[in-house]
């Protein structure tokens, strides 16, 4: 796919940046690779640094459910190349291979659309000047082995896909390094129906693994109450990246335990959000 960007007005000469990525969807950690194609415009001219950054829209609200949207955030950003004079017509490659971020969201499942929007941006920096284009091309992210399973063991538990958005804010007591993080809204399966509203799945992904936080919101309570305090039970569980087990028993026994840590201790929690809505960790 070919992402075009002009710099400077039309008919004024300048380069033509075309932004050509790899087909198919990138898993978190993984190589993105692709190349740049630059065409000299009516003049030669000196790049001092050529840019590729990756943006997203986070909206305004709980998760993707509609809130409004703020403008992209940048969350990495790779130098790939720079000092090089661009000649008057000339055509010049840049090929680049870029290890996405560990923590970087999810876009797709199974080829679904998960609503998530990550974006790609070329910039080119010309005498001190720099022009970062006029939008975003989308980044597609698909799920590493262990996400994807996970996800698979809540639908065959009769859970159900609300909603995958980004939120703003970091998750106390973990190591979140992104300014933002992805919370996955399922419907509760019929044996929680009664019990919660909504879990919420985050992942936090490293290098040594994975960090799967599920935050329960209680069924009956009023938001921003004494009975409320924003979310009200969390719980955290690591995995490896490519983990094989009987994710089935595994799922539904970490929404058990989640579910009798609530009731047993009330909005008590080993974590918390730095987001506004929410609470810092104790302790």
């Amino acid at each position: 796919m070919v992402f075009k960007r002009l710099l400077g007005s039309p008919g004024a000469g300048g380069p033509t940046v075309d932004t050509v990525l790899e087909p198919g969807p990138v898993r978190p950690g993984g190589t993105l690779a692709g190349q740049v194609r630059l065409v000299g415009g009516g003049a030669a001219l000196d790049v001092e640094q050529l840019t590729l950054a990756l943006v997203a829209r986070i909206e305004n609200g709980n998760g993707g459910s509609g809130g409004n949207q703020v403008p992209a955030v940048l969350f990495e950003r790779f130098t790939l190349g720079g000092g090089f004079r661009l000649g008057e017509g000339e055509t010049r490659t840049v090929p680049f291979g870029v290890t996405l971020p560990w923590e970087t969201p999810v876009t797709e499942l199974d080829g679904r659309d998960l609503g998530v929007r990550l974006g790609v941006r070329t910039e080119l920096e010309v005498a001190g000047a720099r022009d970062s284009g006029d939008g975003l091309d989308p980044l597609g992210v698909g799920p590493l082995p262990a996400q994807e399973a996970i996800l698979e063991a809540f639908q065959r538990l009769g859970y159900g896909l609300r909603s995958a958005g980004l939120e703003h804010g970091r998750i106390g007591g973990t190591g979140q390094r992104l300014p933002f993080h992805q919370e996955i809204g399922l419907t509760p399966a019929p044996p929680y129906a009664d019990r919660v509203r909504e879990i919420e799945l985050t992942f936090l992904t490293h290098p040594g693994g994975i960090d799967v936080v599920l935050e329960a919101d209680k069924r009956g309570a009023v938001p921003d109450s004494d009975e409320y305090p924003g979310h009200d039970a969390l719980s955290r569980f690591t995995v490896g990246h490519d983990d094989t087990r009987d994710w089935t028993t595994e799922v539904d026994g970490w929404v058990r335990e989640l579910v009798e840590h609530r009731e047993a201790y009330g909005s008590d929690s080993a974590y918390g959000h730095d987001a506004p809505h929410g609470r810092q960790a104790e302790g």
